[in-house]
């Protein structure tokens, strides 16, 4: 597999570019495409799931996108070091009720040489919300548009 780029060493600049083409990749709810930027053995940690492997990742979000309606995804830069980067993250989605919810959370990531995360480590809890509340409100699905707020311009 040929290098995904921004490589590590992160820089604060890279580690930026690699978060937000994270969060661009996860917002197009394509579990082939999210999966291309993980080796081939990638170790994950998704909330009180554990598996290994692409095929299990595009099996997880796959499942995950089918339950997580309207999925909208915004990811800032936590911290970084070396191979390593943190980010928080929040979404929203809705059940098939209709009911809405906020996920907060925070992972940690590990990347090989070649820059694909090799380990992704997610804690994540959700709050409901009526629709109102909601705050990710870009009209496409897909990424979020450049000129969106992050979390902490949008106070959260």
């Amino acid at each position: 597999m040929s290098a995904r780029p921004p490589l590590p060493p992160f820089t604060r600049e890279t580690a930026l570019r690699k978060a937000r083409l994270a969060e661009d990749a996860w917002n197009s709810r394509d579990p082939q495409r999210v999966a291309l930027a993980y080796t081939e053995d990638s170790i994950w940690r998704n909330r009180a799931e554990f598996f290994q492997g692409r095929a299990a990742i595009v099996e997880f979000l796959t499942r995950k996108w089918a339950k997580e309606l309207d999925y909208k995804l915004i990811k800032e830069l936590w911290a970084f070091d070396g191979n390593r980067i943190a980010v928080r993250f929040q979404y929203e989605w809705h059940g098939a009720d209709g009911q809405w919810f906020r996920s907060y959370g925070n992972e940690l990531w590990e990347f090989n040489d070649e820059g694909l995360m090799r380990r992704r480590e997610a804690s994540i809890n959700d709050v409901p919300i009526v629709a109102s509340e909601r705050k990710f409100l870009w009209e496409s699905d897909g990424p979020r548009p450049a000129d969106w707020p992050g979390l902490t311009e949008l106070g959260l």
